[in-house]
């Protein structure tokens, strides 16, 4: 899937939501899918060796509650 395909919920305005410069695809996100499901960018975590096929990343807090109100819930 191509990032052309997602909606990003976060990220949007000129900082990366900690008043912080960010790039411009660099900083941790959250996406839509079309199917409605959710995409996150953000650091690899080694919290936990996690199974195949997935991964771990950390994002804030403060992306994840911008998503949610993107959402508007």
């Amino acid at each position: 899937m191509a990032r052309e395909e997602l909606t990003r919920l976060t990220g949007n305005g000129d900082g990366d939501g900690n008043g912080g410069p960010c790039g411009k695809d660099d900083c941790p996100n959250v996406y839509r899918t079309s199917s409605g499901s959710i995409v996150v960018q953000g650091g690899v975590s080694k919290a936990f060796q996690p199974p195949e096929g997935e991964g771990l990343v950390e994002i804030p807090e403060d992306i994840l509650r911008e998503a949610v109100r993107a959402l508007g819930r």
